[in-house]
């Protein structure tokens, strides 16, 4: 394979690839955005999507073989079950929440749909990534992303031309 090809190969060290390898088709994240709203059956999540029971069958697959859901049995006859948020699943909210403000602010003509609240006051949230140390926005010019300690050559290269910042 080329060296410039995005592959989510170990070869490839890029997270946003890596991560899109694991939830980049709709249907990945819309089953991720049900568990995260307490769907754990196959036939919620196919009643909730209306999607084919061959594509779900595939997608949740996927889903626990890359560790963002694990497969529990709830019933041996006939045999069933629930599929359940990991650490890894847990930790995609903040992502399907951004994708949510991000959706209502730049592609909702007809108005907000769904909100975040938070589950004490039912006070309206408005999801935004923080940098945890100092409180402050995650937003450009004030941040930017840099080469980590792991970075292979290729990537070092990348982020130390001027501006880089995918």
């Amino acid at each position: 394979m080329p060296p410039n090809t995005l592959s989510p190969g170990p070869e490839q060290q890029c997270p946003i690839v890596r991560s899109v390898a694991r939830v980049g088709d709709w249907w990945s994240i819309l089953i991720l955005r049900d568990a995260c709203y307490g769907l754990s059956r196959f036939d919620e999540f196919q009643k909730s999507l209306g999607i084919a029971p061959t594509m779900l069958t595939r997608r949740l697959a996927a889903l626990v073989k890359d560790g963002l859901l694990q497969r529990w049995r709830y019933s041996e006859r006939p045999p069933r079950n629930e599929y359940v948020l990991t650490e890894s699943g847990r930790d995609f909210q903040p992502v399907i929440w951004s994708l949510l403000a991000w959706g209502n602010k730049h592609f909702a003509p007809e108005g907000e749909s769904v909100v975040v609240i938070d589950a004490e006051t039912g006070e309206r949230a408005d999801p935004v990534l923080v940098d945890r140390a100092t409180g402050r926005p995650l937003a450009r010019p004030a941040f930017r992303t840099a080469a980590g300690p792991a970075a292979n050559p290729r990537i070092r290269t990348r982020y130390a031309q001027k501006g880089a910042n995918p």
